[in-house]
């Protein structure tokens, strides 16, 4: 029997752990071929090399597609957009897919849903539905109505997709594949390496056993000129705590630049004796880091999802994450240094919060993959209103 050709593209150093179990179940299923497209910033060693850690899992990349403009401002974006519909379309019809498959709602990913869907090829959507602020919420929702299928993360989401007018048929609540890995490290929790050696970065390497913080904080688009202040309140905080930070650069969001320039200049102007900065980690290493945490600080996605799953305490900053459903491990606060210190120390007395199933219970991947070799190719759709 003929294999149904599954092209997933990848565009992120994030969107590989929001799909690395999909991908495995993808390549396992004796029905199903996989096509890895990596494009965008998942390819640059600027923001991790993603790509690296594909191929060191076993992925074969079908094709690389690099469209990144310099410059992580909002023109930037919409060229580097502009770029991926022009690549992406060349990738498509060389590889011929029956099945393309867009994670989340990074702005590139806009490519991948408009080359597909001006090709006729069905286009499944993964997480869609979910609300948040930023650029994400156009995009999130553009890609909806372009998708054919949606492979949705939630409750909430998968009833907003139904209002935005998708059919019952066409919507699946699978849980989220990063579920999957954080349900499979909370089985085996601890780590058995040094994440200096490991991992590099730059920085003092402070002592972990008495617990550390992690943290990640992107720029926020429509937010775009305040980034360098943002950051630097978040700065100051995690300076006056006191106590071991490992920091994590920013994505290629527009603002990305205003965010480094105001890491680069405090720590020039700072004794960091407490902080060590990395680009990226592989998905279940930087999971284990987070369960081992007492918590993490910053607007990052994986604050509501896997530390949610895993319990871990979250101080979520600003408008980036608005409107998700979370667990009890957030605490929510605004660009303000000494709201952001409050509630780190509100998380360091309380410890550990307890666990949410919202996001899923760890079998996304597999989910996704056999709906993906059972569900028929259509690439058109009839609206319900």
């Amino acid at each position: 029997m003929k294999k149904r050709k599954i092209c997933v593209v990848v565009t992120a150093r994030p969107s590989y752990s929001r799909i690395k179990t999909a991908l495995s179940a993808i390549q396992k299923h004796p029905e199903l071929e996989l096509q890895l497209v990596v494009a965008a910033s998942a390819l640059l060693d600027r923001y991790g090399s993603a790509v690296n850690y594909m191929t060191k899992d076993g992925f074969e990349i079908a094709a690389k597609v690099f469209n990144v403009l310099e410059g992580e401002n909002l023109t930037a974006a919409a060229k580097t957009t502009g770029i991926g519909i022009l690549e992406l379309s060349t990738v498509f019809d060389n590889l011929s897919p029956d099945i393309v498959v867009t994670v989340a709602d990074r702005f590139e990913t806009m490519s991948t849903a408009i080359s597909a869907s001006y090709m006729n090829i069905p286009l499944a959507h993964v997480q869609g539905g979910e609300v948040t602020g930023n650029i994400d919420e156009k995009v999130r929702h553009s890609i909806t109505k372009l998708s054919d299928y949606h492979f949705v993360a939630s409750q909430g989401a998968y009833d907003r997709v139904i209002k935005l007018g998708e059919s019952a048929d066409s919507v699946f609540n699978t849980g989220c594949p990063s579920i999957d890995l954080a349900a499979q490290v909370s089985e085996s929790p601890s780590f058995d390496f040094d994440i200096y050696k490991k991992y590099g970065g730059v920085g003092a390497a402070p002592s972990l056993e008495n617990g550390y913080w992690v943290v990640m904080q992107h720029p926020v688009t429509t937010e775009v000129h305040d980034a360098r202040v943002q950051i630097e309140e978040t700065l100051h905080a995690a300076h006056q705590l006191n106590q071991p930070v490992l920091w994590f650069w920013p994505n290629v969001d527009a603002g990305a630049d205003s965010t480094s320039t105001g890491i680069r200049s405090f720590r020039e102007k700072q004794s960091l004796h407490n902080f060590h900065f990395f680009k990226n980690m592989e998905p279940e290493d930087f999971l284990r880091l987070l369960i081992n945490s007492k918590g993490l600080i910053g607007n990052s996605s994986v604050g509501i999802r896997e530390c949610a799953f895993l319990g871990v305490p979250v101080v979520n900053i600003g408008s980036r994450q608005n409107a998700r459903e979370r667990g009890q491990n957030v605490v929510d606060v605004g660009y303000n240094r000494d709201l952001i210190l409050n509630a780190i120390m509100h998380h360091d007395h309380a410890g550990k919060s307890k666990s949410s199933d919202t996001y899923g219970g760890g079998d996304a991947g597999e989910k996704i993959a056999q709906l993906l070799a059972d569900l028929p190719l259509k690439f058109h759709k009839t609206i319900t209103y």
